[in-house]
């Protein structure tokens, strides 16, 4: 697009914030009608589908440039900026808001009161699989604040081919945490995703499937329906702009979005080389809570996830609690861990337990035996003996005393 272009664009677009209103969603789905704010988004939505996501060479060769700054230097053909410089061709940013418009999306960027602020960790987190850095904005659908969904989240990740052991329990824990005011947040994949993405929209609750692809792209497509009704009661995000479709980096370079958004992970079925392994080193390097469902130690699917622990220090999740302590700042989510429940014998004194332990199970014994057996004195054993018998905890016969027979017994 040429500088002319772009101010014709420019000129349109604020003309097109009057037609899309507040329809498109929550807090700043309608495009911001000042220059200088129309300048950003247009400037970045561009980006956005001129750099690839997460692009490694892309975020050293704009080192320390803004975006309005790295796209006027890519409409000059700046030296060293060729590579990037060859999709600016086909890219119309207008046209790429007017679509997410056309399917209920808005194009969030820095700066909107929607931005989610711990998607900035990215900008430092270092690199991981070639891909790093922040995304230029993200293409959002849904009529949720994506800020606010994400203020107390966590991403459920696993396997696509997992078995109905890991598939039950990433809809039982998603459904738990969702209950508990939770936001799920996961790919929209098959398998463990899927699961995610049901058991929060069954609590009822938010749940949030962040894509690889464009947020107009049902994939995978037997995941449209499911999708469909994520965005509807949930929202689906992209860092790609409309029409665009997955790819294997694309997949790697989401996961950060995923990690980095939440406050911890939580790893469902893993294989030792997976994407949701790839999704925990990206948790890991944003400081995130990184945990693992433990399964069955003969499955190669939850390889990974015992690798996490073993080596990686996640914590072991069985359940929800364990999973709402490990993010709640300060211990503030502690939880007492369970207990069986207490019987009449746990009260009991010291004396009264020494008698009680004392007591034959099958022959009844005086109380003069049982008194050296418990190491106590005569007068102490038969208070004791009293004491026991009047809590059914023994029982007295002719010849002595005895434990009680089980029910059904003797």
């Amino acid at each position: 697009m040429t500088n002319h272009a772009l101010n014709f664009a420019l000129t349109n677009l604020a003309l097109m914030a009057d037609a899309i209103g507040s329809g498109g969603g929550a807090a700043g789905s309608e495009v911001i009608a000042d220059g200088n704010g129309d300048r950003e988004r247009l400037a970045r939505a561009g980006l956005s589908r001129v750099v690839e996501p997460g692009d490694l060479a892309a975020l050293k060769a704009f080192d320390g440039m803004s975006a309005l700054e790295i796209w006027d230097r890519l409409q000059c053909r700046s030296h060293g900026l060729e590579r990037w410089s060859t999709r600016l061709a086909e890219v119309d940013p207008e046209r790429d808001l007017e679509r997410a418009a056309a399917a209920g999306a808005r194009f969030v960027i820095p700066g909107d009161d929607e931005w989610p602020d711990p998607i900035d960790v990215l900008t430092d987190a270092g690199q991981l699989s070639r891909r790093a850095g922040a995304p230029f904005g993200l293409w959002v659908r849904g009529r949720a604040n994506l800020r606010h969904a994400l203020k107390r989240s966590v991403s459920v990740v696993g396997a696509r081919a997992c078995s109905s052991y890991g598939e039950h329990v990433a809809a039982e824990l998603s459904a738990g945490l969702a209950d508990s005011g939770v936001t799920v947040v996961s790919g929209g994949a098959f398998g463990i995703d899927a699961a995610a993405h049901r058991g929060a929209l069954a609590a009822p609750g938010t749940t949030i499937a962040v894509l690889a692809c464009g947020v107009d792209v049902s994939y995978p497509k037997r995941n449209s329906a499911l999708l469909s009704r994520v965005a509807e009661e949930g929202l689906v995000v992209a860092e790609l702009p409309p029409g665009c479709s997955p790819t294997k980096l694309r997949f790697l370079a989401r996961n950060r979005l995923i990690a980095a958004a939440t406050q911890g992970t939580v790893v469902i079925e893993a294989a030792i080389r997976s994407g949701a392994l790839n999704t925990a080193g990206w948790a890991e390097q944003c400081g995130r809570a990184v945990l693992a469902v433990p399964g069955p130690v003969t499955s190669r699917m939850s390889a990974g996830s015992h690798l996490l622990v073993r080596e990686r220090n996640a914590v072991l999740a069985t359940n929800v609690a364990d999973i709402i302590e490990a993010i709640s700042p300060y211990g503030a989510g502690l939880t007492q861990p369970p207990r069986a429940p207490q019987s009449v014998a746990d009260t009991l004194d010291a004396d009264l337990q020494r008698t009680l332990d004392a007591v034959p199970v099958l022959h009844p014994a005086p109380a003069p035996r049982i008194a050296v057996t418990a190491g106590l004195d005569l007068l102490t054993t038969q208070q004791s003996l009293d004491a026991l018998a009047a809590l059914a905890l023994i029982t007295q016969t002719p010849t002595g005393w005895r434990l009680p027979s089980p029910p059904g017994g003797a």
